[in-house]
């Protein structure tokens, strides 16, 4: 089997990733029950794969029914969860090399905004303690070990605390990331807080019903507006992924070389599209080797000439044509 940790590397090659993506599809498709059964049921023959764009996708959806694995789940299995509300079943991603995960998170992070340990992290979100099942909880978590930085933290259910720590790091120099969902986020803002050009605020998305759903443009000019900031990041990540695409305030979401996007048409789910207009997301992340690595999600977005995302919200009804009838619940 592939040695994906060597493909988890800002030095990976287009001609490499495809490469990899079908040495991946071809493991998967033989090792993964849940990802084989849904190859065979939109009967496609694994051996006229020739492109990526010919990759089957599998419904993100089925990782709330299903144990969706590549390889045999242990003791050592860690299990991530989304969050939900109590009409809503939670998504499961069972991951079994979590040092995977790490190394896809430290190298996607680096990759972008540089060492680590040049930062202090702030988090609007809820401890390791509070929520075990949150992937991005357990990143930031990592990152704020790796960082060292005595100011870090989490402080969902504490601002004032936060805000006496943003009012030492104003200013000083210091490399600051403030990560938030995005209501908690709207919260602090509404606080009056200004913010020092040394602070990078990055938003995680997630409103959870607690305000009105807002687009990211509506979202961005708000918190830039009661923040005082030039720019709002953004973070997309999911349960179901291991790897992270970041928006360096433009709205515009790169991912790192191991992860690619790809847009799939809304009335066709199974025919990918490259006219630069809004269809479903579909993603690529070869950090899922054990899991599935190639994943549909609910997401609408559109990728520009640049091959740069643009999210644009999500499907109001979005079941994957097929998937109901072949999946039911465990």
């Amino acid at each position: 089997m592939l040695n994906i940790k060597s493909s988890i590397s800002t030095e990976l090659s287009e001609v490499k990733f495809v490469e990899n993506c079908f040495e991946v599809f071809r493991y998967q498709y033989a090792n993964n029950k849940v990802y084989g059964d849904w190859v065979r049921h939109l009967n496609v023959n694994p051996s006229q794969i020739n492109s990526i764009e010919k990759i089957p996708f599998l419904p993100i959806e089925v990782f709330k029914s299903k144990h969706v694995v590549s390889s045999p789940i242990d003791e050592k299995t860690l299990v991530f969860t989304s969050s939900s509300t109590t009409s809503q079943i939670p998504a499961s991603h069972y991951v079994n090399d979590i040092s995977l995960y790490e190394m896809s998170f430290f190298t996607g992070f680096h990759n972008f905004y540089g060492p680590v340990s040049d930062y202090c992290f702030l988090a609007l979100l809820p401890s390791y303690l509070q929520r075990r099942g949150s992937s991005l909880v357990y990143m930031c978590q990592k990152l704020m070990d790796a960082s060292s930085h005595p100011l870090s933290g989490f402080f969902l259910d504490n601002v004032d605390e936060l805000i006496l720590r943003i009012q030492k790091l104003n200013g000083s120099g210091q490399k600051v990331i403030l990560i938030g969902v995005s209501y908690a986020l709207m919260d602090l803002c509404d606080r009056g807080i200004q913010l020092g050009d040394n602070i990078i605020v990055m938003e995680t998305g997630g409103m959870k019903g607690t305000r009105k759903e807002l687009l990211k443009t509506e979202l961005h000019a708000y918190l830039k507006k009661g923040f005082g900031c030039k720019t709002i990041h953004s973070e997309y990540g999911m349960t179901e992924l291991l790897s992270q695409a970041y928006s360096l305030g433009n709205g515009l979401f790169n991912s790192p070389p191991w992860m690619r996007f790809l847009i799939r048409e809304i009335d066709d789910p199974m025919r990918i599209r490259n006219d630069h207009r809004t269809g479903g997301i579909n993603v690529i992340d070869l950090a899922n080797v054990n899991s599935c690595s190639f994943i549909a999600t609910k997401d609408l977005g559109l990728l520009n000439p640049k091959g740069e995302l643009q999210l644009m919200g999500r499907y109001d009804n979005s079941d994957v044509r097929g998937c109901n009838l072949m999946f039911g619940s465990d």
